[in-house]
């Protein structure tokens, strides 16, 4: 009770809260005002509509706080807005900031997305073409309309688009490149455009190597990953988190377990401390080399270190098992799940299936129909799986049924 006492901070020490000026009041009470409502058009309407006072910067201080917290569906809302109002200089921030905000909204593949995507598109293009406004699209509009492109699997336009750049005087930078390496999944093209990039005169960053060293994971190409890997050392280049854990599952996909084991000191060396996504990737190395024991021993390890494991990690290790035929391993870690309180997802579900469905098709249908009753539609795969299990002609109707 003492010791706890003696840490608490005394009252003269404690930071006290600075008091809120009076325009922070009021952007703070626009922003509850339109969170409540649900919709920043319908508050800032009747605002105007009855005359109340909106001056630019209450709006600026709520929209860019909006922008802070990644509401980017008030964002939009207002700059849509702001767009229709005659006392407001849409500049080419504003422009930027709205395309940024329809980039950040979900899946343009939605029916609800496209009409927002539709509405990028034609704002970049009448700043391409001049129009009315003389603005013109800078480097970080083209990187978000590249990005935009690769969230919509728009693979062309984005090309396109890196092209213009080009020829409309926009400079290229190493994110221009990453942007267009981040899409591709073959690694003939990511190691093309890693050259590009190089004879452009620019330098890679953690980024340019995560992504090329992954290309190379990807395709079970080893050698080349690790010599990106030494060559990014070599140039002083030290990843971030994010990026180390794109350098583990290059190497655990290929279960190169030392290389992996490497880059996980490497983490601990750099100050840049694994998270549970690492230890995950690190355990799959173990997993995708079959080393089921030295995957065990890792468990353990990752559980000392403070780390729960989560519906990921037990999934990697009933795959393992599943991989080998150990059918009564897997199940034991799926009794853990179970134990655990965890949801059993597609994946670990259809991993089952097939490991007792590839002795016995009626153990197949029963997990099946298991996935089903547990709340969790069968995907695509889980079906496939189904249907190539199936080797009679009664089994193959059971299958199709089903």
């Amino acid at each position: 009770v003492i010791s706890m006492g003696m840490l608490t901070p005394r009252k003269f020490l404690q930071k006290r809260k600075a008091p809120l000026d009076a325009d922070q009041k009021k952007w703070r009470g626009l922003m509850k005002e339109i969170e409540e409502a649900g919709s920043a058009v319908s508050v800032l309407t009747n605002k105007r509509i009855n005359d109340e006072d909106l001056p630019r910067d209450l709006v600026l201080g709520t929209l860019v706080r909006f922008k802070q917290l990644k509401k980017w569906k008030y964002v939009s809302e207002i700059l849509e807005w702001l767009r229709t109002q005659n006392w407001w200089d849409f500049n080419e921030m504003d422009f930027l900031m709205l395309i940024t905000a329809y980039g950040k909204q979900g899946d343009f593949n939605k029916a609800e997305r496209a009409n927002k995507f539709k509405d990028a598109e034609e704002i970049f293009e009448t700043l391409l073409n001049g129009g009315k406004l003389q603005l013109k699209p800078d480097q970080k509009m083209f990187h978000m309309m590249i990005y935009m492109y690769k969230k919509a699997g728009n693979y062309d336009k984005a090309r396109k688009v890196f092209a213009l750049m080009a020829e409309k005087g926009v400079q290229q930078s190493t994110v221009t490149y990453n942007s267009l390496m981040s899409f591709e999944t073959n690694y003939k093209e990511v190691s093309k455009i890693y050259d590009q990039m190089q004879r452009a005169g620019l330098q890679p960053d953690v980024v340019s190597y995560a992504l090329l060293i992954n290309a190379y994971g990807k395709a079970r190409r080893e050698e080349e990953a690790l010599a990106v890997f030494e060559e990014m050392l070599d140039a002083d280049v030290r990843p971030t988190l994010k990026a180390y854990n794109i350098l583990l599952d290059a190497f655990a996909i290929s279960g190169m377990i030392e290389q992996a084991r490497t880059v996980f000191r490497s983490m601990k060396r750099d100050r840049c401390t694994p998270d549970l996504c690492s230890y995950t990737t690190m355990l799959s190395a173990y997993v995708n080399a079959s080393d089921m024991e030295g995957a065990e021993k890792f468990l353990k390890r990752m559980k000392q270190d403070g780390f729960k494991p989560n519906i990921v990690t037990y999934g990697t290790l009933i795959k393992g098992y599943a991989k080998l035929n150990n059918l009564q391993k897997m199940m034991e870690i799926y009794d853990q799940i179970r134990v655990s309180g965890l949801k059993v997802n597609q994946t670990v579900f259809t991993t089952i299936m097939d490991a007792f469905g590839k002795n016995d098709f009626a153990s197949a249908v029963v997990w099946y129909k298991e996935m089903e009753s547990s709340g969790i539609p069968p995907d695509k795969k889980a079906k496939n799986v189904l249907l190539s299990l199936a080797k009679t002609a009664d089994e193959q109707e059971e299958a199709n049924q089903l």
